[in-house]
């Protein structure tokens, strides 16, 4: 599959615009970055998690 071009994001700008308009885009957009930030934190939680029970499981050497 190919990279997106400028001419590509372009045609998509515009069809977003005619489809949700002026008014409605911002919203939708803000939306969509609320949820790729909780998304974010949610994989970042759980790669922490993930991080803790190896320590919990890892025993120190005693000689």
């Amino acid at each position: 599959m190919g990279s997106l071009g400028f001419g590509s994001i372009l045609l998509i700008v515009f069809a977003a615009l005619l489809i949700f308009g002026p008014k409605k885009l911002p919203q939708l957009g803000r939306a969509a970055g609320n949820t790729l930030r909780e998304f974010k934190n949610a994989t970042k939680g759980l790669a922490d998690d993930d991080d803790d029970d190896v320590k919990k499981n890892e025993t120190p050497d005693v000689k």
